[in-house]
């Protein structure tokens, strides 16, 4: 937080080889966080967005680290912005965290223990018809390049209100009860491994768009329990454009 609001002369803003954004900020909070777990868990290995891939030295176990979901938002002194973190344990995320610290903000999730804001339980809405429910979302721009456009235009269609507030809220709305259901895609591990235990956790049924689970296949739609189904049929048939 001393890197924020971008008024700070100090932020230096880079671009890495995608063309996203990184900051010393960015940087310093995953070093921090691998030198202070590792303390704690030598053993275990890590996959950061700023640092790559560490093997665990023993075991099965690594942490899952983007030091900072919503650089763009964070450089430009934009409030939407969090850490997320996720520990992995024979392929399954068995915790999740989300600290927002300019929001005052922090969610997390632990296997069969529930979904927690602010140290307050946390549930799903239970919204279930399609024509009623609130969507978020990410990037349009990486929908449209990656071929969810038809799909999404159905799925926008058939639901009552649509937000982009994206990276961490538009899960996080979701996870609260306060959205219904949240597509995002062009994405990598780390900015999903939290928000799938969170999903878990709270109510929510978690896909990714493969037809499985996975963290790794760059794409989620996150739903209640009752509107997955009507959701993910948007994918599977042309877009209509009601008049």
């Amino acid at each position: 937080m001393k890197y924020w609001p971008s008024g700070d002369r100090q932020l230096k803003i880079d671009r890495k080889d995608d063309g996203s954004e990184v900051t010393q900020a960015d940087r310093e909070c995953e070093r921090m966080l691998r030198e202070e777990i590792a303390k704690r868990h030598p053993d275990d290995g890590f996959l950061g967005e700023e640092e790559g891939e560490s093997p665990a030295q023993s075991g099965q176990r690594r942490w899952i680290i983007d030091p900072i979901d919503g650089t763009f938002n964070f450089s430009k002194g934009l409030p939407i912005f969090a850490t997320l973190l996720a520990l992995e344990n024979k392929g399954e995320i068995v915790l999740g965290v989300v600290h927002a610290p300019a929001m005052n903000e922090t969610l997390w999730a632990e296997k069969s223990s529930g979904a927690f804001k602010n140290g307050k339980r946390i549930h799903a809405s239970t919204c279930n018809q399609l024509s009623k429910a609130f969507l978020t979302h990410g990037g349009l721009n990486r929908t449209f390049q990656k071929g969810y456009w038809p799909g999404f235009t159905n799925l926008i269609n058939k639901t009552y209100r649509q937000k982009g507030p994206g990276d961490y809220l538009s899960f996080a709305l979701v996870f609260e009860g306060k959205a219904d259901i949240v597509i995002e895609v062009g994405v990598k591990p780390w900015d999903l491994a939290p928000m799938k235990i969170l999903a878990e956790e709270s109510g929510c049924k978690y896909s990714d768009f493969a037809g499985g689970d996975s963290i790794y296949t760059g794409s989620c739609l996150i739903t209640n329990a009752h509107l997955f189904d009507q959701a993910i049929s948007c994918f599977a048939a042309p877009a209509v454009v009601q008049s």
